[in-house]
């Protein structure tokens, strides 16, 4: 990751922070659970269970955890690809929580999504400039040789040739692949882009120039990402502000420099701990967290996390902790703190 440039430093607050382009307010998706002939529900997958946060013009909000905490369902609710159980999502101040899908198309322009695999992700039988062309196509640009400039320009912006408009994906590398994919996803001029652990699944060399490309972008466009990925190294290069989940809730919540300097969740600890540091010389304390990730279906009493913390009291057991602003900025869902 050493190719990659740290974004810049900590986005304005309060008064001064630009106008956030989306709001998410308790947001919940449960999935149901049925059985039998007739489909009857005998529970729920609690995958995301009152997730709040906004994302500002020109700002990167990361969102970490480990797998099966609910990072990639969010993602996909904001947008919409999945419908919410509750909670609002606006988008530029319109609440579009529950437009129906022709009412919902005039918004699907400003919000886009970059997945996680640059291989599935793209239609096999279409031409890159074809896959790229499409939703501008969908959404109104009928006049192919404008079709054809807009994609071929931002071909050019995301390092790829015009030539290469007319190849298929199975002509492409992993990291041409994913570029293909963020050019897609700038097409229409979006305000929003989520990325879906975007960098992934490419080599890490690779992982960082899609990054200084993205930071790129957002400069150019003011863009708004949410970032989702269990990578911290990542995380840390592009985010301004990172919210760590743990089994369907953020438990902790601030600017990249204070979660890197000063975590005050034992989930956040444990994560940053696990962090291999690049000098053999240098020692540190690793804090292993015990147990098992609890299942979504039957998540635990109180605090979710306190059947593998080091710290639990009675409290811990029975009380769920709300998300308080412990200073300044820095939301902390834990009893301890």
């Amino acid at each position: 990751m050493s190719l990659a440039r740290d974004s810049d430093d900590q986005m304005p607050t309060g008064a001064n922070r630009p106008k956030p382009v989306v709001e998410v307010d308790g947001l919940k998706k449960h999935f149901p659970i049925k059985k039998g002939l007739l489909g009857r529900k005998i529970g729920n997958v609690y995958a995301v269970d009152g997730v709040s946060f906004s994302i500002a013009e020109g700002e990167t909000l990361g969102l970490v955890g480990e797998s099966g905490c609910g990072k990639s369902t969010v993602g996909r609710t904001v947008l919409r690809l999945i419908e919410p159980t509750a909670g609002s999502i606006r988008l530029d101040g319109q609440d579009i929580t529950h437009l129906n899908k022709s009412e919902l198309r005039p918004y699907r322009r400003e919000m886009q999504i970059i997945f996680q695999d640059p291989y599935s992700s793209l239609n096999p039988r279409m031409t890159a400039g074809g896959i790229v062309g499409e939703s501008l196509r969908f959404h109104g640009m009928t006049d192919a040789k404008e079709r054809q400039a807009r994609v071929a320009g931002l071909f050019d912006r995301v390092g790829l040739r015009e030539a290469q408009m007319k190849s298929y994906p199975h002509e492409f590398s992993g990291g041409q692949r994913q570029r293909i994919g963020i050019a897609r996803a700038l097409a229409l001029n979006p305000k929003l882009i989520v990325g879906d652990e975007p960098v992934s699944a490419l080599d890490v060399s690779i992982q960082a120039q899609v990054i200084n490309l993205l930071m790129d972008l957002q400069k150019e466009f003011q863009l708004a990402y949410l970032f989702i990925a269990h990578d911290l190294a990542v995380v840390e290069h592009i985010s301004h502000r990172i919210a760590v989940m743990y089994l369907g809730k953020i438990v902790e919540h601030t600017d990249k420099r204070t979660l890197f300097t000063n975590p005050q969740h034992p989930y956040t600890e444990a994560l940053l701990a696990a962090v291999p540091v690049p000098n053999p010389s240098l020692k540190r304390k690793r804090r292993i967290i015990q147990g098992d990730v609890p299942s979504p279906i039957t998540p635990p009493p109180g605090c979710h996390f306190h059947t593998r913390c080091p710290y639990a009291e009675e409290r811990c057991r029975v009380e769920v902790p709300q998300l308080k602003e412990v200073s300044p900025g820095h939301w902390v869902s834990c009893h301890l703190r």
